[in-house]
Formats: C-alpha cells, structure tokens, sequence
C-alpha cells in the first residue's frame, strides 16, 4: 500500500502506536532479521537453504511496513479533537445517527489506519464517513449498498 503524499489523520494516541511499531520495526526486528540471515548463511548452499529464503522474505515485508510507517508519519495530521466544534461533522467527532427505523447508532470519524467499525470507529475515507462530512445536526445522510438506499439523520456531533 503505496500512501504518497496523501493526507494521513491519526489521534494521538494511534501516531504514537505507529510511533511505537517503527521504532520497534526498526531497532529491534531488523537485527534479529540481520541475525537470522547471518545465520542462515552460515548453513552454507543459499539456493536451497529455506531458513535463508525464509528470512529474507520476512526482511522485504518488515522493510515494506517500514517504508509505509515512515510515510504515514511523514504525511500524518494529528487529530485535536481540543479544536473539534459540533457545528458540522469532521474527522475525529463522534457522531449519533438515526435511521430509518428510529434506531440511533454512534459513529466516531477516524482516519483509516485507525478504523475498526466493529467498535464504531469509521474512516473518513468509508462511504458512511464520507457522506457524513461536513453535515449539521438534523441533516439527512445517505449512502448506497449493494443492498439499497439507507438514510439517517444525524442526532448530534460530539
């Protein structure tokens, strides 16, 4: 997953998990990777030494994370949410939506790498969190599934 420059939004406590993940990808991984290559070297025949290709294989994924961790730190927007107003829905308010059938849910908008919509934490990248984006309380919020039109209306932005 090639990020570029692309605009990554992460609370503060989901910056320092990746924080935490680089820095650990980086100075302790990566020389216990080095290590078990070394060793797998010293086994002798690299064509058909499988700890070796094995190893190998395990440094291009760690360097790939790497390379994605040090772009979405570079390209990170840490999320104030001391700055969030609850006049219009943004990236890091909580959201109380009613549907159709008067059943209330409550969303929080995060940004991707911290979305987990089983606990209602959604992307503001989702459908559902893009058509939230922007709206007032009383508005109506629409998106289409495979399975048809759904309709809230939003309740309240925390």
């Amino acid at each position: 997953m090639v990020l570029m420059d692309k605009k990554t939004y992460l609370t503060g406590e989901g910056f320092k998990k990746v924080i935490r993940e680089l820095d650990e990808l980086k100075n302790v991984k990566r020389k216990v990777i080095a290590e078990r290559i070394q060793d797998a070297k010293e086994l002798g025949d690299l064509s058909e030494n499988a700890e070796y290709a094995e190893a190998k294989n395990e440094q291009s994924f760690t360097e790939g994370r790497i390379a994605e961790l040090e772009t979405i730190v570079k390209n990170a927007e840490i999320i104030d949410s001391s700055k969030l107003t609850a006049v219009s829905v943004e990236v890091g308010n909580t959201v109380k939506l009613k549907a159709e059938e008067n059943i209330s849910r409550e969303f929080s908008i995060v940004g991707s790498n911290e979305a987990d919509p089983n606990t209602g934490r959604i992307s503001n990248e989702s459908p559902l969190g893009q058509a939230m984006l922007g709206k007032r309380v009383g508005e109506e919020v629409v998106i289409f599934t495979p399975g048809g039109r759904i309709s809230y209306t939003i309740e309240s932005i925390i």
